[in-house]
């Protein structure tokens, strides 16, 4: 019989490390975080304690200030250890949730790196390439990246797959606890569904566990059914549920 896989609050405290903000700042078990406004993960407000519920509308209030402050739109990232008071006072003020995702998660087995796959450093200039050439970013949004990535304190890596010296699918590993987590996964848009996508997986997910990692999880918007169905296929799991929430949008 398998273990059981991590709580909700070691995948979350690992994808803080794995994800980091440019700039922390803790209010008891609520943490804000600002990362030039390089995704909402890195830039935004989350409760990692469903008990830590006093003065949530001054907290929001505070939270919401010093992103503004630091030119991000407030946001609240939503999980199932977000205070129940925090939720309902956002609900109460008309913020709307956005972005329903899950946490996949698995233990980590025996993958095979591809023999066109490469584990670079996060910072390589053909990893910052690949990323840019393929989620066609302009130069502002890859500087933001790169900016996040120097903020890594964690075992990290940045994946590429190539065919024929192109690099057609890429990724991020980032090891936290013990937890290897994924993100910026992007295969170039002409050549899906050729499995290069599920070939840079196993690329990274090899080099974690090489690297010492036992268990690897990754975040996926629930709207993504090709993602999903790539993440289950390497035997991935459904974990949890998570959102976001922004104010004065329509519901």
């Amino acid at each position: 019989m398998s273990s059981p896989l991590p709580s909700v609050e070691a995948f979350e405290r690992a994808g803080l490390a794995a994800w980091p903000g440019i700039e922390v700042k803790w209010d008891g078990n609520w943490v804000r975080r600002a990362a030039k406004g390089y995704t909402k993960r890195a830039n935004s407000a989350q409760c990692l304690d469903p008990e830590d519920d006093e003065e949530v509308e001054d907290r929001i209030i505070g939270a919401s200030s010093w992103l503004v402050a630091r030119g991000i739109k407030p946001v609240f990232r939503i999980t199932p250890l977000s205070a129940p008071a925090l939720n309902a006072a956002l609900e109460e003020a008309g913020w709307a949730e956005i972005d329903h995702s899950h946490l996949y998660a698995m233990a980590l087995g025996e993958h095979e790196a591809d023999e066109q796959g490469k584990a670079l450093d996060v910072l390589d200039p053909a990893f910052l390439a690949a990323q840019q050439a393929l989620q066609g970013q302009d130069e502002d949004t890859t500087e933001r990246m790169r900016a996040l990535l120097a903020a890594l304190d964690v075992p990290a890596a940045g994946i590429v797959l190539y065919r024929q010296g192109t690099p057609v699918a890429s990724g991020l590993m980032a090891i936290a606890d013990g937890i290897v987590i994924t993100g910026n996964v992007v295969t170039d848009p002409l050549r899906r569904r050729q499995g290069l996508a599920a070939a840079m997986m196993a690329t990274g997910l090899a080099w974690a566990r090489q690297e010492g990692a036992s268990i690897a999880a990754l975040n996926v918007q629930a709207d993504n059914t090709a993602a999903k169905a790539l993440y289950a296929g390497l035997g991935y799991t459904h974990q949890y549920d998570y959102s976001y929430r922004i104010p004065g949008a329509p519901r």
